[in-house]
């Protein structure tokens, strides 16, 4: 299954890609599950990001690593991919895209992901695209005319 969210800034690619740091990670967490940064390596190649998610009556560990990272004069971008993930997901892999448009950026998150079967899939859907839609205004009050 497919998402892509695409969210509008003021800031630079440069500025935005300085911004995609830990403390922008805790920004972007859902009030449901809550989650905790057990480790952040950072955006580049090879670092890990090693997340706990509390759902009351139990945690699941989630770990990415990430597996591609470029920049150039109109883009930075970064892959992650799940390496151990909560029951609910087979697959994960995230493309984090800072996009330059006039003087700003765009932001692009592109998540494909597979459920243990099927219609676990489908129902991740909803779920995921309100966490991703939380961000939105997150991105636009960090990123303001940085």
């Amino acid at each position: 299954m497919r998402l892509n969210f695409e969210t509008r800034v003021d800031s630079n690619v440069s500025s935005v890609k300085e911004g995609f740091n830990e403390a922008l990670f805790k920004k972007l967490a859902p009030p449901f599950p809550p989650v905790r940064v057990k480790r952040f390596d950072g955006c580049s190649k090879g670092d890990l990001v090693s997340l706990e998610l509390n759902f009351l009556l139990f945690r699941q560990l989630w770990v990415s690593e990430i597996t591609e990272d470029s920049t150039d004069e109109n883009e930075f971008y970064f892959v992650d991919e799940g390496i151990q993930l909560p029951f609910f997901l087979k697959t994960w892999s995230h493309k984090h895209r800072i996009i330059r448009q006039g003087n700003g950026a765009i932001i692009r998150d592109e998540i494909s992901y597979t459920g243990p079967f099927r219609v676990l899939t489908w129902l991740l859907y909803p779920t995921l695209w309100l966490q991703f839609a939380y961000r939105k205004p997150i991105y636009r009050k960090v990123f303001k005319n940085g």
